[in-house]
């Protein structure tokens, strides 16, 4: 709604900052920036800028959009190094987790960290090396097909809660009968915030007693 962003002025002629709600004088269409100089003070125009569009067009009305850089940005594998020798690698194809297992057998695979973290803050459990498998397009498949639906051990389970309700809106009763199972213990299953980072295959992997 552009409403939200356009200037809004009460009877009294204050502004309303949108994003407040309170007023304020970021609505003044010009700012002026003063710098001291050897002849007095020189005032220098400066006129609000923001975006609309990811190839950057002006719109002078709108707040800033998030940086088009960041949602345009090509997923690296990376590699970083932490404190007391931990190392944690994220590869992008299966390959390359099956290639770091080969060299690190005792390599912990994370999605949401919801256990290991857990388990290394908590527990003290010690895990130098740490794979993050978020990334892996292999592992995050998450298709309905004629006879079922095909799971990515690292889909998130809000992503799959979305789609059992889909499967359960357009099959048949019998069809969709565990799908509506699952959908319902997936309702009492921790919070939104916890499922938009746990797995799939994580919760069955752990088989933590509090999934």
């Amino acid at each position: 709604d552009n409403s939200v962003y356009t200037k809004s002025c009460p009877s009294n002629g204050e502004f309303i900052c949108p994003s407040s709600g309170k007023p304020c004088s970021c609505g003044e269409s010009n700012a002026l920036n003063c710098e001291k100089s050897v002849g007095g003070a020189t005032c220098i125009e400066h006129k609000p800028v923001s975006y609309n569009e990811i190839d950057g067009s002006l719109y002078k009305e709108k707040e800033l959009i998030f940086p088009p850089e960041l949602v345009l940005r090509n997923n690296l594998p990376l590699k970083l190094h932490g404190f007391g020798g931990i190392r944690w690698y994220r590869p992008l194809i299966l390959k390359q987790v099956l290639d770091l297992k080969s060299l690190y057998p005792a390599a912990k695979l994370v999605v949401g960290n919801t256990e290991v973290g857990i388990e290394i803050n908590f527990k003290n459990a010690q895990y130098p090396i740490l794979i993050s498998v978020t990334h892996v397009r292999e592992l995050n498949v998450l298709s309905i097909k004629e006879d079922g639906l095909e799971i990515g051990s690292s889909v998130r389970l809000s992503r799959l809660q979305d789609v059992l309700k889909e499967m359960i809106a357009d099959r048949e009763v019998h069809e969709a009968s565990s799908c509506r199972a699952i959908n319902d213990q997936l309702k009492w299953f921790a919070g939104k915030q916890v499922k938009n980072v746990a797995s799939v295959g994580g919760n069955i992997c752990t088989a933590s007693p509090i999934s």
